[in-house]
């Protein structure tokens, strides 16, 4: 399948033609209990563990960014703590299952070794047969969020990337592929290429999870932002496809806005819009489930036409 790359388009062009499509329906809530006092917000999609379908949240209270990955399951229609599972000092927690393996990540902060009252962050990646042998296994470099792991068809891994500074600037997503999960190292992942013309030198993206397609196409979901003149932050979920043989890759997406979801409350006032991606999961009627974390506050689920089919067929 030939993708299709125009010409880079800003968040503003973005929302334009987004405005123009169908957009999502059925937006809820995700109610969270057992963690009084904190917000649950920039989840993962559920996935099965040990027979259950599990949610990984980034669980902090509304005045710090010092947060912890907690892994819920569902009792009743409330989202719970899992009894007896690790809770990880991290933010923005992903999963993906490489080999029949399940890979979780998170960013985890520190001090920033330089800049004074400043923090750092990296990517850290455990993995184990279950939630309860999870194991840490490799860092990514410092200053480097939305690493995102995928096998593919042939059963080498595709690395998602996301640089900022010299390389990446606020932020771009780069693509490599790896033979096993032994050369995941940080020399390897900042030698990443960029996929150029995505973003705009004033805005910036990541991707938060990667869904291989029946034809062998990666589907990237992620996510795009901007600063207003007011300094208010603007976050979107979009998708894009990539072709890990060719290396071609396809126009940005917008899949929603934050109109999309109910309304709710916000972490600071500078952070209203803003919908960061969590995870997509795709159903055998052509509709998918998305789920997001709202606001830096809260977490909710949508349902919507399945963005990638289009590039299935």
């Amino acid at each position: 399948m030939k993708l299709h790359k125009g010409k880079v388009k800003t968040c503003q062009e973005l929302v334009n033609e987004f405005q123009h499509k169908k957009g999502p329906e059925h937006a809820e809530k995700l109610v969270f209990k057992g963690v009084e006092g904190h917000d649950v917000y920039n989840i993962t999609a559920p996935f099965l563990d040990s027979g259950e379908y599990v949610i990984a949240g980034r669980v902090e209270r509304r005045d710090t960014e010092h947060s912890e990955v907690v892994f819920f399951v569902e009792r009743d229609g409330v989202w719970v703590p899992r009894e007896d599972a690790p809770v990880f000092e991290l933010q923005d927690p992903f999963y993906t299952i490489i080999r029949e393996e399940l890979l979780i990540g998170g960013v985890q902060i520190f001090p920033h070794p330089t800049i004074e009252n400043a923090l750092g962050w990296r990517t850290v990646f455990y993995k184990g047969n279950s939630i309860a042998e999870l194991t840490e296994f490799t860092k990514g470099p410092d200053g480097m969020k939305d690493i995102r792991l995928v096998e593919l068809k042939d059963g080498s891994i595709g690395v998602l990337t996301r640089p900022q500074g010299d390389k990446g600037g606020r932020g771009k997503i780069g693509f490599m592929k790896i033979a096993s999960l032994e050369e995941l190292t940080t020399e390897v992942i900042e030698s990443a290429p960029l996929l150029e013309g995505q973003f705009i030198e004033e805005e910036w993206g990541g991707a938060n999870e990667a869904h291989l397609l029946l034809n062998g196409l990666v589907g990237v979901l992620g996510h795009i932002a901007s600063f207003d003149g007011e300094g208010n932050r603007h976050y979107y979920p979009m998708v894009f496809i990539l072709n890990p043989d060719t290396g071609e890759y396809s126009d940005i997406q917008l899949i929603g806005t934050r109109s999309d979801f109910l309304e709710g409350e916000a972490k600071r006032p500078d952070l209203v819009d803003v919908v960061f991606s969590g995870g997509l999961v795709r159903k055998s009627d052509g509709t998918a489930h998305f789920y997001a974390g709202i606001s830096d506050a809260e977490a909710q689920k949508i349902v919507m036409e399945d963005p990638f089919l289009q590039f299935e067929k």
